[in-house]
């Protein structure tokens, strides 16, 4: 199963429209979609290493635009719209202490947490729903996705088909440190 998900990915990654899904992937993932986007800009940089950096600012700007409308949410609609989806994906006790951490240290959980594997979504809510200021909000999204996303771009430029060699042959290995990392970032949301 792993290998046939792994296929159709990566077949995915190579299609025409497959910037458009990017941009898309990474706008929802930032304000109400659990898929990272890193689940497509990965094969995509491996699939077209020279393109890796124009995959990273897709990403990027996908992510920047999709915080601002989780940020809105949170802002503007926290009780119609952020309350449920943190309660769909049981964040209650999350959110509680991003909000009360904003206050202090609103500018640093942007930049920690959008370089973790963790839903970037509720960072952006808690934003909105903290009243942080918008534009250094928009501001520290654009360096801290900017970083996580070129950085990951450029890993796979560097070593395009090595790397892309090394997963396909080690993809349960692959998977399996992916899902520590997700599993990391969860406790590190609940526990930071």
């Amino acid at each position: 199963m792993l290998r046939k998900t792994y296929d159709k990915v990566t077949a995915l990654a190579v299609r025409r429209e497959a910037p458009l899904w990017l941009f898309a992937i990474a706008f929802a993932e930032a304000s109400f979609f659990p898929l990272p986007p890193d689940a497509l800009l990965l094969p995509m940089a491996l699939a077209h290493p020279r393109r890796a950096w124009r995959f990273a600012a897709i990403t990027t700007a996908g992510s920047v635009v999709g915080g601002a409308l989780g940020y809105l949410i949170g802002y503007a609609l926290f009780d119609r719209l952020a309350q449920p989806i943190i309660h769909l994906y049981h964040y209650e006790a999350a959110f509680a202490t991003f909000q009360s951490g904003f206050a202090r240290y609103g500018a640093e959980i942007i930049l920690i947490k959008g370089l973790l594997p963790i839903p970037y979504k509720i960072v952006t809510i808690a934003a909105g729903a903290a009243k942080f200021n918008f534009w250094a909000f928009i501001g520290l999204s654009l360096i801290t996705r900017g970083a996580r996303f070129f950085l990951e771009a450029g890993l796979l430029r560097g070593f395009g088909e090595p790397a892309r060699l090394f997963i396909e042959k080690r993809l349960g290995l692959v998977a399996a440190g992916t899902g520590v990392l997700i599993i990391a970032g969860f406790l590190l949301l609940k526990f930071a």
